[in-house]
């Protein structure tokens, strides 16, 4: 005879509102992630201009956030399934604004690169603790239903981010895009603390970090990106830096690679790569990852250096792309949660995503811009309508008790090889400007001193300030700056045909009515009960067994289990 108390497991439904109230410092934390991140996009090139950067360095202030938020992503998810998550969201969301307001004060570009990896590292943990958090709240079934709302606030952020921050530069300088957001963080972290309510990893061990891999991945990732960023420019490609560099980072991702399978509690469980669902989601998350990052990087330059906007014109000119994205982000969040239907939307979002980079790679300084209007609303239309089904289905597919590293993972590789591809794409960027401007100048000669002082300074690879620059070189500049971007969009379109293909091929799963969180609950019973029928099995032959009020603790309660007593064989009375 077995018991289980099964009222302590059980968990009332929530209602609509009782969701949004414990999901809104998340939403609130999220929201200050991408206000943070959309309100400088658009004065960015004023930023490096005025701190005297160059297109590399331009490049690496993107670059050093991307990369630190690529490596933290899959320790804050592996934490997530050992310790507290509310506790680390708001330290991710802590971490994420003391470097955005120090940010505020940088006095040149080195110290802004440096800053951003603070900020990188707390994206990282806002990003992919976020969706745990959710899963854990909601299930796969239902989530679209409340993601689109979210997805709604998002899109509040996204699409007022530019513009807010073209209207902040403008009017008071580009410093002031770094504070905007501290009061909305201060929001968040209240609201957490009183709203947020999350069941605690339940660890029949210490929790064991592992350190070593940290290191390893940090190491090779950072080697990797330095080596594509900087060969052909500051080394040549086949010189002893070059190779010392592409030897270390081989060393410490190989290292890395073999430390997984070792170590006790990997940052990347390789047993994930078993599961078909996570390892296709992984590729297309690559291809995708390419496509996002590059967008939202490319797009500022080519309106303000190509096209001669000013940060708010170039912020009102992405609104069709942010549409696209957000629009398509809710509508279909929306019909996957009614009709729990995932896999035609994705590969209709995969083909549209190939169809709008394959548009873009056609820009050029003078295409009309209802076609550049039209070129991003398809490719946003095809990265809402993928980016957080991705998520969605890996959850869907994956042990509960692995969540924190699936999740994670998946934002982890879709991350890196944005990093990678925007740091490339910036590369070819570079030698592709410099190219363009040679063969238009080739014969040039200057007649006014302003002419003279603008050839210096695009002679010093510094970025330019297009609307300062002399008629006749602006559209030099800014033809080589227009088809510059458009042939960066090149190398997207092969990784977006890659992300069709991928997605094609994963198992068309239902999504589960389950959330994480009863998941959990219901394999901690089925254990319970296996042990307890085990017990008594082993028992049979020795006589009597007792029901005790031994305690196995869950994510929400506790069950009864029975235990043998060696004191019954003495003839004692079981008690209950």
């Amino acid at each position: 005879m077995t018991h289980v108390s099964s009222s302590s497991l059980a968990e009332p439904t929530r209602s609509p509102r009782e969701v949004f109230t414990a999901i809104s410092g998340l939403v609130v934390g999220m929201f200050v992630a991408v206000l943070s991140g959309t309100v400088v996009s658009t004065s960015m090139p004023v930023i490096i201009a005025d701190l005297g950067g160059t297109q590399s360095q331009y490049t690496w202030v993107i670059t050093a956030s991307l990369l630190a938020t690529a490596v933290s992503t899959p320790i804050w998810g592996k934490l997530a399934d050992l310790v507290d998550r509310k506790v680390l969201v708001q330290i991710s969301l802590i971490i994420f604004t003391v470097g955005t307001v120090i940010a505020g004060f940088s006095t040149d570009t080195n110290m802004l690169i440096a800053v951003r990896v603070i900020q990188g590292i707390g994206v990282g943990g806002l990003m992919s603790l976020v969706m745990i958090a959710v899963a854990l709240i909601i299930s796969p079934r239902e989530r679209g239903k409340y993601m689109g709302v979210v997805g709604g606030i998002m899109a509040l952020g996204t699409i007022g981010g530019p513009l807010l921050g073209g209207l902040l530069t403008d009017v008071w300088g580009w410093r002031s895009n770094f504070f905007v957001g501290v009061p909305f963080a201060l929001l968040a972290l209240v609201l957490l603390q009183f709203t947020l309510h999350l069941p605690k990893p339940q660890r029949d061990t210490r929790v064991s970090i592992d350190y070593f891999g940290i290191v390893l991945l940090a190491v090779g990732v950072s080697t990797l990106l330095i080596w594509v960023s900087m060969g052909g420019s500051q080394f040549d490609w086949d010189s002893s830096t070059s190779i010392m560099l592409v030897v270390t980072a081989a060393v410490a991702i190989a290292g890395f690679i073999t430390v997984e399978f070792f170590v006790k509690e990997p940052i990347v469980p390789m047993s994930l790569f078993r599961n078909r669902t996570f390892t296709l989601s992984v590729i297309a998350s690559i291809a995708i990852g390419v496509s996002m990052f590059a967008t939202s990087v490319f797009l500022a330059q080519y309106f303000q250096l190509a096209r001669g906007a000013t940060p708010t014109e170039s912020g009102l000119m992405t609104i069709p792309m942010i549409i696209g994205q957000m629009g398509a982000s809710i509508i279909i969040g929306q019909l996957v949660s009614r009709f729990g239907k995932w896999k035609g939307w994705m590969l209709t979002g995969s083909a549209l995503t190939t169809i709008g980079v394959s548009l873009m790679a056609t820009l050029r300084y003078d295409t009309p811009f209802p076609l550049v209007a039209t070129y991003m609303f398809v490719l946003g239309a095809g990265l809402g309508m993928v980016m957080q089904n991705l998520t969605l289905i890996v959850q869907n597919d994956t042990n509960p008790k692995q969540l924190g590293a699936a999740s994670s993972n998946v934002n982890f590789f879709r991350t890196i090889a944005g990093t990678i591809g925007v740091t490339v794409m910036g590369s070819l960027l570079s030698t592709s400007v410099a190219s363009y401007m040679s063969d238009a100048l080739e014969g040039f000669t200057p007649t006014t001193p302003d002419e003279v002082d603008a050839l210096t300074h695009l002679a010093s690879g510094d970025v330019p300030k297009v609307t300062q620059l002399p008629d006749t070189i602006r559209a030099i500049v800014e033809g080589a700056y227009g088809h510059g971007i458009a042939d960066a969009f090149i190398i997207a379109i092969p990784l977006a045909v890659i992300s069709i293909i991928a997605i094609a091929f994963i198992r068309n799963k239902p999504l589960s009515t389950k959330n994480a969180a009863e998941q959990l609950r219901e394999q901690a019973e089925e254990s319970v009960l296996d042990v307890s029928e085990a017990e008594v099995g082993a028992n049979m032959s020795t006589g009597t067994i007792r029901i005790s009020a031994a305690q196995a603790s869950t994510a929400t309660g506790s069950v009864t289990v029975l235990e043998h007593d060696r004191e019954d064989e003495q003839g004692r009375e079981p008690r209950n």
